[in-house]
């Protein structure tokens, strides 16, 4: 009996090979992420040798940490939901629980886009993560009864660090979907719920991990019929299943910068304060203005002295500088970094914008792909096949305004073309977020049509003194011709010739 529970026990937590093989990559991007207390618990410092367990623990303690992971994701998150995707909820428009839903997604009071902008944190600082999609079954008979009751489905996000086993089936169509997945489920001290989701069965373990045994265990139905989870990728690796992280390199940058920030705060202290060689029956005492005591009998060479090490902290600045812009290559962020965008040239900047603008419409169109896996398991839960649509920006180009309107501005000083000059004007009053020209545009839509032949030349007159060229004015009013362009000119010509005599 002993060893049925202790085959149950290891049953309920163990975890497949690809989890083992990539659990403490994932715990080391989390630390990454998260930073704080938790990075420094993981002891990323490199321990001196000889150094003590307090004094490698004083180390750690003075040590800041320059999250740049977080950074770069809280960058590439806010241009991503800057703008809140379109939906089109086709089927399921007339769904009564649907407003609920999309007010309260994960039954923990986070909307569907604050539910989405979590997917699209820790797919990018994973590589992927996991959408459970969830329904209660109370035993209601019908939709009424659910609805009276609160019933719904919603929505849950695991991290891969929690999903410790799954398995693949491939259809006669070549098509591989979800038929079997574990996952933590709640930890509470020494208690542990495991549950599996298989296509006709689900099981709960209840584990008490202090005395290594499984305490309950529960079956049921599975009247789905299929495994209702969606994998979020942030970018899809040769491994299925598994995503490739944004940061795992920029980790490994930031782990560098926290070790040299480390020898910094170090010399600084040897700097500051020598450490002094004496005898042990020498006495003294530490601090400015200290008298050391020596006897008088003492070996002359045996007097205490100061070791000075003075240590050039320079190069460790210009090493983390290097680190810092290794992190924007790598992340296609140094255009939007305010101490980088003074130091690159325009077309460093517009291609980093470029790259920038491409790896956010990748991720953009892997978080819809996400979405709409969500709203087709809402409607097969509620009995619908969903026909509706989940758009997410797909363009983020990113303008730098200050060097468009010098651009604009050395353009307007060196043309003369009326016409030119019009739409630089024009952009520059988009650059600079005016409103003044809507007046003019509201003025050529109510531009006449046609013009009565007494007003003909001076109405001509009017839009030749405005700029407008010739073919211009013909294409605004096919009534008039060429000769009476040319007349109005002449005429307008002899009036100023009358004015200036």
């Amino acid at each position: 009996m002993k060893r049925l529970l202790e085959d149950a026990y290891a049953y309920a937590l163990a975890a497949n090979e690809t989890y083992e093989r990539y659990q403490d990559d994932w715990e080391y991007l989390l630390e990454s992420y998260v930073g704080g207390k938790d990075y420094r618990r993981a002891a990323h410092l490199t321990k001196y040798q000889l150094e003590t367990g307090d004094e490698y623990q004083a180390r750690l303690d003075a040590t800041p940490l320059e999250n740049h992971a977080k950074s770069v994701i809280s960058t590439y998150t806010s241009f991503l939901f800057k703008e809140g995707p379109t939906r089109d909820y086709g089927v399921l428009e007339t769904d009564p629980a649907l407003s609920d839903f999309l007010r309260d997604a994960d039954h923990d009071g986070r909307n569907l886009d604050s539910f989405m902008k979590e997917v699209s944190v820790w797919s990018s600082v994973f590589g992927h993560c996991f959408i459970l999609v969830s329904k209660p079954d109370i035993g209601a008979q019908t939709r009424a009864e659910e609805l009276d009751a609160g019933v719904r489905p919603y929505v849950s996000v695991l991290t891969p660090l929690v999903v410790t086993d799954w398995s693949w089936s491939r259809s006669a169509t070549g098509k591989y979907t979800l038929d079997y997945i574990k996952y933590i489920e709640d930890v509470n001290g020494d208690i542990t719920v495991v549950r599996e989701w298989s296509n006709d069965r689900i099981i709960t373990h209840t584990v008490n991990t202090g005395t290594h045994e499984v305490i309950g265990t529960e079956t049921e139905v599975n009247q789905l019929g299929i495994v209702p989870v969606i994998i979020a990728y942030n970018q899809r690796s040769v491994v299925r299943g598994i995503g490739v992280s944004d940061i795992y390199d920029i980790a490994d940058q930031q782990r560098k910068i926290y070790n040299e920030l480390s020898e910094i705060e170090q010399s600084i202290r040897l700097n500051g304060h020598p450490a002094l060689v004496k005898t042990p029956s020498a006495e003294a005492v530490g601090g400015a203005g200290a008298i050391i005591s020596m006897s008088e009998d003492q070996d002359p060479g045996l007097k205490p002295y100061l070791l000075d090490v003075k240590s050039d902290i320079s190069q460790i600045y210009e090493s983390i500088n290097h680190s810092v812009e290794a992190i924007d290559k790598m992340a296609n962020t140094g255009a939007v970094r305010a101490t980088e965008s003074r130091t690159l040239s325009g077309v460093a900047m517009e291609t980093e914008f470029s790259l920038l603008n491409a790896k956010l419409s990748e991720k953009a169109r892997n978080i819809e792909l996400a979405e709409e896996g969500i709203w087709k398991m809402y409607a097969f839960y509620q009995g619908l096949k969903w026909d509706g649509t989940v758009m997410y920006p797909d363009n983020f180009t990113i303008r730098d305004k200050d060097r468009e309107i010098q651009r604009l501005k050395v353009a307007r000083e060196i043309t003369e073309n009326p016409v030119l000059l019009r739409e630089i004007d024009e952009e520059l009053a988009e650059l600079l977020g005016y409103d003044e020209l809507e007046d003019d545009e509201a003025e050529e839509m109510q531009h006449p049509t046609t013009i009565p032949g007494e007003d003909r030349s001076k109405h001509i007159q009017e839009m030749i003194m405005e700029g407008y060229t010739d073919q211009q004015m013909l294409a605004l009013h096919p009534e008039i011709s060429q000769a009476d362009i040319d007349l109005a000119k002449r005429e307008l010509l002899d009036i100023n010739n009358q004015e200036g005599e």
